[in-house]
């Protein structure tokens, strides 16, 4: 009598990362040509990292967030931020009731998973750093209450790259707290004929489920994926590796201010996350790699003087990468 095998056991977490790029495919009903951008905030969510989205008006920053939350069934609130944003406006108050003469706290619009933060640069640093406790403690501390936000909290925060009147850049401690930074550009022209022709079509932005976005994944699915993420190994070569990468921006002549340790373990993190959802239980290198740019590019600082030598962030990345020794 003989044994037929069986189909092989699908790998750890299989379930899981069709329903993560079930959310991409998703994601792609509402918004065509930014795939990077979608996967770098899906990685973010597996790392309980948040987001800093970079690109000129009109590439639908707003509307990738608000898919991806439908996409994944979570809350999502968007703030305004303006010059005249006070921080309570963002985290919340006590108001007095005059029926019960007591204080009450009345929640801001951080109580929620993914809160898109537009335009972050356009506040002054008092409100900015309102910010800095929510998203380091996920907490928010209002007269000498901890109150606890809810699990996923990400913040993806925008800001325009061509406008610098009137704004407030962010300050190197509060951009060291985002763990990615997405460039998002202009469509390809294959791309901006497609926005078009869904727009003809009738496509309205500010109705999702009319263009047939659904849930498909939640939060389970995440909590589940990041325990999946914590289990996939690195090798001491690896780990190496990954802090050659962010000593060798600390010595950069081009530089002023390199990667920090907490730079570090933001590659490690989304590394990870990255070799996870390629299907593998190991980092490689090449891991390390791909996520190099959107996990370092916001951490590093240029002199003036390579500035104006027109050195950028990416060229000092991409020097750095071709100089470290890769462990085979």
């Amino acid at each position: 009598m003989t044994h037929t095998a069986g189909p092989a056991p699908a790998p750890p977490g299989a379930d899981l990362r069709v329903a993560l790029a079930a959310v991409r495919s998703e994601v792609g009903k509402a918004v065509v040509g930014q795939d990077a951008a979608v996967t770098g905030l899906i990685i973010a969510l597996l790392c309980r990292g948040h987001v800093l989205l970079e690109g000129v008006p009109g590439v639908a920053k707003t509307l990738l967030v608000r898919s991806l939350s439908g996409a994944l069934s979570l809350g999502t609130k968007r703030v305004q931020f303006t010059p005249d944003l006070m921080p309570g406006d963002v985290t919340g108050s006590l108001v007095y009731d005059a029926r019960t003469a007591q204080f009450s706290f009345r929640e801001g619009p951080v109580f929620t998973n993914l809160l898109l933060a537009d335009e972050i640069n356009r506040t002054p640093p008092k409100t900015q750093a309102s910010l800095l406790e929510a998203m380091e403690e996920r907490q928010v501390t209002v007269d000498g209450e901890a109150r606890h936000l809810p699990d996923p909290f990400v913040v993806v925060a925008t800001q325009n790259p061509v406008e610098y009147e009137g704004t407030y850049p962010l300050p190197e401690a509060q951009l060291d707290r985002f763990l990615l930074k997405l460039l998002l550009p202009l469509p390809e022209r294959a791309d901006e004929v497609e926005v078009l022709t869904r727009h003809a079509a009738g496509f309205d932005p500010r109705d999702l489920a009319a263009a047939g976005l659904r849930p498909v994944a939640g939060a389970d699915d995440l909590a589940r994926a990041r325990a999946q993420v914590a289990r996939v190994q690195i090798s001491p070569e690896v780990l190496g590796y990954v802090v050659d990468v962010c000593r060798a921006t600390r010595t950069s002549p081009s530089l002023s201010l390199g990667v920090s340790p907490r730079g570090a373990t933001a590659l490690l993190a989304t590394s990870r996350a990255w070799a996870w959802l390629s299907g593998r239980e190991y980092v490689t290198p090449d891991d390390v790699q791909a996520l190099a740019h959107p996990t370092l590019r916001h951490r590093v600082q240029l002199r003036p003087e390579a500035e104006i030598e027109g050195v950028t962030a990416e060229s000092v990345l991409d020097t750095v990468l071709a100089s470290v020794p890769v462990p085979r």
